[in-house]
């Protein structure tokens, strides 16, 4: 018997993980997983039955660094943090897409679901990039740039996180977030302003190229949420122009015909792409759930080789 069983999951590459003669997350070979991951986009885990710790032994074993949300707090530890973004539907996004420091992974782990709604949604970028429209794909071939402003308690739990204690929160000063964005200088410049507050522009492709190859993906943070933030103003890099409606509106038409819903049942923990698979949420209509999110970047020896990326 293997170690675990794969099915497709939704109507793309997807994979439902389900126990084979292994009945935890912390038996599976975080090799054979990442392999899957390249293939699939998105991986959903059912029937292991993890807690918090084993989730974020999970989470850690597949990777290099965590990364985090600054405006959401921690729950067992330094990686898990808990999703609770409101009661809205959020569009559709890349964890820190708006950002220069996007993580490789997302991971979700439901340790209760809802009795209806809430539905974590998934969009490859894969697919939305080959049915594009020539128009569209010609349009996105440009970079666009996303600008927005932080707030100073966030942008400084950003910095402590990544200092990873060898700085108290009140000594932290904006050379320190200065010198997370050194070597980023082409895409990012940041600002401080007088009230504390940092001002930053991020410049990305919208169609990128992924963790695990060279093929275009449409991922990124255009219909992102911002719940816990400023929306950013987001442009064309080319001519500073913002994105034409009509552009939007054929791109959002696109997306929610290829978005995909995860079904979430107790125990249930996914793994994202981050680089090429976008994620969102259906409305909550049932607040009684308890999902937690975790970011962070692939262990460099996991990382597959040869064509197959």
């Amino acid at each position: 018997m293997a170690p675990f069983t794969t099915t497709p999951y939704g109507s793309g590459d997807g994979l439902l993980i389900t126990p084979g003669d292994e009945h935890t997350l912390a038996g599976l070979d975080p090799a054979q997983v990442i392999g899957l991951l390249a293939g699939a986009g998105f991986l959903l885990f059912r029937g292991f039955s993890p807690d918090l710790p084993q989730f974020s032994q999970f989470v850690k074993a597949h990777s290099s660094r965590i990364t985090l949300d600054p405006a959401r707090s921690f729950h067992g530890g330094e990686v898990a943090q808990k999703v609770d973004a409101g009661t809205a539907a959020v569009g559709l996004h890349l964890e820190n897409g708006n950002s220069p420091f996007g993580p490789d992974l997302t991971w979700f782990f439901c340790e209760k679901a809802a009795a209806q709604g809430s539905q974590t949604t998934v969009c490859d970028g894969y697919r939305v990039w080959d049915a594009a429209s020539p128009e569209a794909r010609e349009q996105f071939g440009q970079d666009i740039v996303y600008s927005r402003r932080v707030e100073e308690d966030k942008w400084k739990a950003f910095v402590f996180h990544h200092l990873a204690g060898r700085k108290e929160p009140k000594d932290i000063t904006f050379d320190d977030m200065r010198a997370l964005v050194a070597g980023k200088e082409d895409s990012t410049t940041i600002t401080l302003n007088p009230d504390g507050s940092m001002a930053y522009a991020f410049r990305t492709p919208a169609a990128r190229t992924t963790l695990f190859g060279e093929r275009l993906s449409w991922a990124n943070s255009i219909f992102g949420p911002s719940y816990n933030y400023e929306a950013p103003r987001i442009t064309f890099a080319q001519d500073g122009e913002e994105l034409p409606t009509a552009l939007l509106d054929e791109m959002r038409t696109l997306t929610e015909k290829i978005t995909e819903d995860l079904a979430w049942e107790d125990g249930d923990v996914a793994l994202i792409d981050n680089t090429r698979v976008m994620h969102g949420r259906r409305a909550i209509l049932d607040t009684d759930r308890t999902i937690y999110n975790a970011q962070s970047y692939l262990a460099e020896a996991l990382l597959p080789a040869g064509p197959a990326r």
